[in-house]
């Protein structure tokens, strides 16, 4: 299995169905954090639950329709980020995150986006990256706007979660203004910037 070094101790890796158990584990730890947000958090509650939705995703990656992968913060699962939409014929994907809270404030999932977005962008041609996001969401909303992503609109209370209609933003980015960021941010890097890292 791959493991990428997200740097201070973090790596992004697979989380494949026989991780049922800490996959579990996280979200338990997770769940009141992010259950406002991600309904995953409620659709795992026991060993079945979490391995069907590790197995779900392995069969949507053998599909090459959806990937899942895992945030690991000092060999501890503390996150997760996953293509929830992956359509190569249109050549557009929806990333999707979520982190416990021990592992928030760190970078870690502007991190982990920014190895997703290039791997789909410059690896599999994708040429538009969506972030589905609440309104309400300020934390996730912070995330699209670091990664340079332009709010395309918002779709008025168009999901229904835990007995509130949430208001959902549209953001993305485009392959080439990922790339035209990126080069910019490499030029800042090798002035000695710290640009967009």
């Amino acid at each position: 299995m791959f493991a990428i070094s997200l740097g201070e101790g973090a790596e992004l890796r697979p989380i494949e169905p026989w991780q049922a158990q800490e996959f579990l584990a996280h979200i338990e730890r997770a769940r009141d954090y992010t259950g406002p947000w991600v309904p995953l958090t409620s659709l795992v509650t026991d060993l079945n639950s979490a391995r069907e939705r590790l197995q779900t995703y392995a069969d949507r990656k053998a599909a090459d329709t959806g990937h899942l992968y895992g945030i690991w913060l000092n060999d501890t699962l503390v996150g997760g980020i996953f293509f929830r939409i992956f359509d190569t014929a249109t050549e557009c994907c929806e990333l999707g995150v979520w982190l416990e809270p021990s592992a928030a404030g760190h970078g870690l999932i502007t991190r982990a986006s920014r190895v997703l977005i290039d791997w789909a962008v410059d690896e599999r041609g994708m040429h538009r990256v969506e972030w589905m996001v609440s309104s309400a969401n300020d934390r996730s909303i912070a995330v699209a706007e670091r990664l340079g992503m332009t709010r395309d609109g918002v779709l008025r209370e168009s999901f229904p979660w835990q007995g509130v209609r949430h208001d959902m933003e549209v953001w993305s980015v485009l392959a080439p203004q990922w790339r035209e960021a990126r080069e910019a941010a490499g030029a800042g890097d090798s002035a000695g910037g710290e640009a967009a890292r």
